[in-house]
C-alpha cells in the first residue's frame, strides 16, 4: 500500500495475528495518518480457518517459529532491490505476529529502523538472546500489551520483557487497559509517536 507522499522510500512490514491475514490490517494508513509511509501488508504462510498461521500453537511451536522467521529474513533481504533499505524499514506485529517481530528484530543481522510488537510474547526468550544478532542490542523495539488480555495473560509477558531488557535489548513497553486487540487512538498515537521518531519525521 504505497504511501500518499510521492517518492517515499519508507516502509512498515505488517504481520498479522493467529487466524487473521493481510486483509484485517488495511485500516492501517488511513488510522496511522502517516502520510510517508508505505506498507507491506504480509500473510502467514500456513493456512489456518479463515485466515492463516505463523507457527503452530497446539504441539511445538519452535519448527514453525524458524520456517517463519527464514521466510521473513527472505523477504527484508529482497525489499532493498524494490527500493527499501533495511534502515528504511519497520515491523509491525500484532499477537502471533508480535512473537515474529520480536523473532527477526533480535536475529536479523542489519539494523532496522524500529520493530513494534502488539499483545504478543518471546519465544524462548534466553535462547533469543543467546542468539542475538551483532546488532540486536541496537535496535528499538515498542512492545505493548492489555492487563486485561485473557488469551496471553500479561504477567508472564512482563518478566520476558524486564529478561531481554536485563539481556541489553532497548525495549519501550507499555500498557493498556485492553483485552487481546488494539486499544483504539490511545495506542495508535503511541505506536505513531514511535514512528515518526524512529523515522525521523516531524509528521
Amino acid at each position: 500500500m504505497p504511501a500518499r507522499e510521492p517518492g517515499s522510500r519508507r516502509l512498515l512490514v505488517v504481520l498479522h495475528g493467529l487466524g487473521d491475514s493481510m486483509e484485517g490490517y488495511r485500516w492501517m494508513p488511513e488510522q496511522l495518518r502517516l502520510p510517508w509511509l508505505n506498507y507491506l501488508l504480509v500473510n502467514a504462510p500456513d493456512p489456518y480457518f479463515t485466515g492463516f498461521s505463523w507457527y503452530d500453537i497446539y504441539d511445538n511451536p519452535g519448527p514453525g517459529v524458524a520456517r517463519s522467521r527464514k521466510l521473513l529474513f527472505a523477504l527484508l533481504d529482497g525489499l532493498p532491490e524494490r527500493g527499501f533499505a533495511p534502515e528504511q524499514t519497520a515491523m509491525f506485529g500484532f499477537s502471533q505476529g508480535c512473537l515474529m517481530t520480536l523473532e527477526t528484530g533480535v536475529r536479523y543481522p542489519r539494523r532496522l529502523a524500529g520493530l513494534i510488537g502488539v499483545s504478543g510474547y518471546a519465544h524462548e526468550p534466553e535462547r533469543l538472546l543467546a542468539e542475538a544478532s551483532p546488532v540486536a542490542r541496537e535496535q528499538e523495539f515498542l512492545l505493548t500489551h492489555g492487563t486485561l488480555d485473557p488469551l496471553i495473560p500479561i504477567g508472564p509477558v512482563r518478566r520476558q520483557v524486564e529478561l531481554l531488557r536485563q539481556g541489553g535489548l532497548r525495549i519501550e513497553w507499555r500498557e493498556f487497559e485492553k483485552e487481546h486487540t488494539i486499544a483504539g487512538d490511545a495506542e495508535l498515537a503511541v505506536i505513531r509517536e514511535f514512528l515518526k521518531g524512529r523515522f525521523g519525521a516531524a509528521e
